[in-house]
């Protein structure tokens, strides 16, 4: 970049080969020719409200947990290895009328989700029990297997295709809870949970469902994911990930399930429900064809911050504060870094 730069007499970014996927979208770059292609203008979003929320992380079992400790600056259920959450194989498989021998085959994803999303609905003021056969969604962000290779050492019985699949961590939940609305398993790799949050608010606005649970989990059950990644030299080696810094050399995975509980925020401002935020908007894009499988695209992210800015109704100066996907890594930091710069400078 800095030879071409030289050349052209002209300010380049430092990512500009990783911005281009080949030679023609980069003559079309440096023509101007690509200027203006973003993608379709986003369709105006109704506000939805959190009206619930519940958490098991590392070192904070509760929202109040989690405030706490980030004010604090402290970082809890820590190694260099990831970030754990306390005792991942307890669970109370009496009060959802499973078995001990079905609860044994059940991925502790699934099991999580099903005792976060207990508590969330009670924090939400809503007795689980009066929600069978309402039109309540549930759309869940997971992308974990790493209970699915465990599985594989054992003997197989009835237990263990429900207990690992993906699909399940959402339909256990609407079959527990009596749901009739979608339900459904999401999984774009460190997206999962955010695309499962906008595609609730899409079916929220759509009238498919008029109260829905969004899920997100994770179990580091193995090694094995860890050491894939680090073959990637996509792992932090001591454990911390320096986002936007020079020193930045990687990232580090962690445990954790969230589930809020959301509805229209006319509907909840109507009920009288306690709000402790609201989505003024959402959208969703892919990086198409980069420079590789795994690198990100800057014009897309960009295009994506101006879509969901558009389905807020709002303009960048409304914005106070942006948190980053923060991969912590030399290729992904200066991307998403140039996007939000596009956007937002």
């Amino acid at each position: 970049t800095g030879e071409l730069q030289q050349i052209l007499g002209r300010q380049l970014s430092p990512t500009l080969f990783y911005d281009c996927a080949d030679v023609s979208e980069l003559a079309a770059f440096l023509s101007g020719e690509s200027a203006g292609k973003n993608g379709a203008k986003a369709a105006k979003c109704d506000p939805m409200a959190i009206i619930g929320l519940a958490c098991r992380l590392p070192g904070a079992d509760s929202p109040e947990a989690l405030a706490k400790m980030l004010f604090a600056g402290t970082i809890g259920g820590k190694t260099c290895f990831g970030g754990f959450v306390k005792d991942p194989a307890a669970f109370d498989a009496a009060l959802f009328g499973i078995s001990p021998r079905e609860a044994g085959e059940i991925d502790p994803q699934q099991r999580m989700l099903l005792e976060v999303s207990w508590e969330a609905l009670e924090r939400a003021g809503i007795a689980p029990d009066s929600l069978r056969s309402s039109m309540t969604g549930v759309f869940t962000g997971i992308s974990g297997t790493e209970n699915l290779r465990l599985s594989s050492a054992v003997p197989l019985n009835a237990y263990v295709g429900t207990g690992t699949a993906h699909s399940i961590a959402a339909n256990r939940l609407s079959w527990f809870y009596g749901l009739r609305g979608p339900s459904m398993a999401v999984d774009s790799a460190c997206s999962s949970s955010l695309l499962a949050l906008h595609t609730a608010c899409r079916s929220l606005q759509n009238g498919e469902c008029d109260l829905a649970l969004v899920c997100g989990v994770n179990l580091l059950a193995s090694p094995v994911g860890n050491d894939v990644l680090d073959d990637a030299h996509l792992m932090a080696p001591d454990g911390r990930c320096k986002t936007f810094s020079a020193d930045a050399n990687g990232y580090v995975r962690s445990e954790g399930c969230v589930v809020l509980v959301l509805k229209k925020l006319a509907d909840a401002e109507r009920n009288g429900d306690r709000i402790l935020g609201v989505v003024r908007g959402s959208a969703v894009n892919q990086d198409g064809r980069t420079s590789g499988l795994t690198a990100p695209s800057r014009h897309a992210q960009a295009a994506l911050l101006k879509s969901a800015l558009d389905a807020a109704g709002l303009s960048p100066s409304d914005i106070d504060a942006i948190e980053a996907h923060g991969t912590g890594t030399a290729l992904g930091d200066p991307i998403e870094f140039g996007a939000i710069n596009d956007v937002y400078a």
